[in-house]
């Protein structure tokens, strides 16, 4: 009985070891198909890892483009933080040319007046400037601190702007030309004496100004006067008031006065009244500080 439990044991033994090493045989030989088995479990193991594939490749993804995304707006902070700065040094770049460009224009005006007339140009800068059409007061920053008095002509590069009509210690008001009128008790405010750059140097009187046409108009002049359009007209510096050789404007018109004995021409102001950011205080030497 023993002896044939430990045949039928061998033959157990012999039968699993024959089909083991026929089974690897089978699996390591080369095969061009797989079977059935190893198909259904390679299958198998395939469909099962996608489901955990799919969702960990979404998940590295989704941390991926959260680094992205901090890296996309560190980089929008830069460039928002580089454009500003670049915005604010575009405007500070066009003042600063702006200012050169006024400061050696204003150089070159007072150069070139220096050898025509010996006053002295003093800078002031426009601090307010009224709209009001009824008082068009202009507002400087200088005063009498500065030197400045009443009834000192003030002028752009460009042009005659008016009259120094008020003065505080740091401030001066200017009454301009537009606000001309020829009834005015005040001789200062009455009219400009002026002459026009021709031939015979037309010479007549600035009293009023237009708000409509936005003209100054200069009347009393000779009825034979060869005075034309396009000529210039300067301050001729008769009344002591307005120093001579200031521009004033440039003849648009010519008409016949009204009793036909004068001629009236309209004027159009030199000066840019709407602009107005930089004048000159004109100071002309008294006769005792010409003879030093």
């Amino acid at each position: 009985m023993f002896n044939w439990m430990r045949k039928r044991r061998m033959f157990v033994l012999m039968i699993g070891f024959i089909v083991f090493v026929a089974v690897m045989g089978f699996s390591i030989g080369d095969r061009k198909k797989l079977t059935w088995p190893e198909n259904f479990v390679l299958d198998s193991s395939a469909f099962v890892q996608q489901w955990f594939y799919r969702p960990a490749g979404y998940i590295a993804g989704l941390f991926e483009d959260l680094a992205n995304l901090r890296d996309v707006y560190r980089e929008n902070e830069i460039l928002r933080v580089n454009a500003a700065n670049y915005a604010r040094d575009s405007v500070k770049f066009n003042i600063i040319k702006e200012q050169n460009e006024s400061l050696k224009e204003d150089l070159g005006f007072t150069e070139r007046q220096k050898g025509l007339y010996e006053y002295e140009y003093i800078i002031a800068q426009v601090v307010s400037a009224s709209n009001d059409p009824y008082d068009q007061t202009i507002r400087i920053d200088l005063g009498s601190k500065d030197g400045i008095e009443l009834n000192m002509v003030v002028i752009t590069t460009k042009g005659l702007v008016g009259l120094i009509s008020r003065v505080d210690p740091f401030y001066s008001s200017v009454m301009p030309i537009t606000d001309l009128d020829a009834n005015s008790l005040d001789a200062s405010t009455k009219q400009i004496p002026a002459t026009a750059e021709n031939k015979k140097k037309s010479f007549g009187m600035i009293e009023s100004y237009r708000k409509d046409t936005g003209k100054l108009v200069m009347s009393k002049i000779p009825e034979n006067d060869p005075i034309a359009k396009g000529d210039t007209v300067i301050t001729s510096g008769l009344a002591n008031v307005f120093p001579r050789g200031l521009i004033v404007g440039t003849v648009d018109s010519v008409q016949v006065g009204d009793f036909g004995l004068t001629n009236t021409a309209t004027i159009t102001p030199a000066a840019d009244f709407n602009h107005l950011t930089e004048v000159f205080v004109v100071k002309v030497p008294n006769p005792g500080e010409e003879t030093k």
